[in-house]
């Protein structure tokens, strides 16, 4: 199948009835906005290849405060998903779809037997996962060393790339999940950024007025 090509880049290593067998395996879902898809103890669903909207990777602390590692998506794989395939790499992540999102899902029954015949599935699932690293650690870094308004620039800039627009349909409690922080905190310094004609907020809205500016 040509899809999966692109998206997996292992089918290529694939033998014919290797091929066969994950295709008669594999499977279409869709998830609800919010929907909470994957956690540590739970069900282990297998590689998901993102078809259209998109999925966030977060931990929680022992607070309850959110920080978002990363984001899924479209044409990206999450492979954290099938975390039950990878012994020595340990994830307490939780993963969700952050609006309808329809993934191409590989169970981990199926790829697991698939894992053991060919190698190179293997190392494919290993690969990706530790790539990831870089960006869990650059989040960490931003927690750790950015203030408030150097982390909340980042994450309205990142926003306005993936949603292709200065008009940004993002709450203040969506900003202070991404960065790690609480609402209020993120709702004071984007008041004051807004006095600073950066931006202006709306309801469920967060309009950028200054890009230049926003991420100096």
């Amino acid at each position: 199948m040509e899809n999966q090509a692109s998206f997996f880049s292992f089918w290529k290593d694939l033998t014919l009835p290797q091929r066969t067998f994950l295709e008669q395996n594999l499977r279409t879902e869709v998830f609800s906005a919010g929907k909470l898809i994957h956690r540590s103890d739970g069900e282990c669903r297998g590689i998901m290849a993102v078809l259209s909207g998109s999925l966030r990777v977060y931990c929680v602390s022992d607070e309850g405060r959110e920080v978002t590692l990363y984001r899924v998506e479209k044409g990206d794989v999450c492979i954290l998903s099938a975390s039950c395939l990878m012994d020595s790499i340990v994830f307490d992540v939780l993963i969700e779809a952050v609006e309808e999102t329809i993934v191409s899902l590989i169970p981990s029954a199926a790829l697991h037997k698939v894992e053991l015949e060919n190698p190179l599935v293997e190392l494919y699932i290993y690969k990706n996962a530790t790539e990831k690293f870089s960006e869990v650690l650059w989040t960490i870094q931003q927690v750790l060393f950015m203030k408030i308004d150097q982390r909340i620039a980042l994450a309205l800039h990142d926003e306005r790339l993936r949603q292709k627009s200065n008009v940004l349909s993002v709450t203040h409690e969506d900003l202070a999940k991404q960065i790690g922080s609480v609402r209020e905190v993120v709702s004071k310094t984007l008041k004051y950024m807004e006095e600073e004609g950066l931006v202006r907020l709306g309801r469920g809205k967060i309009e950028i007025l200054d890009t230049e500016k926003l991420v100096v």
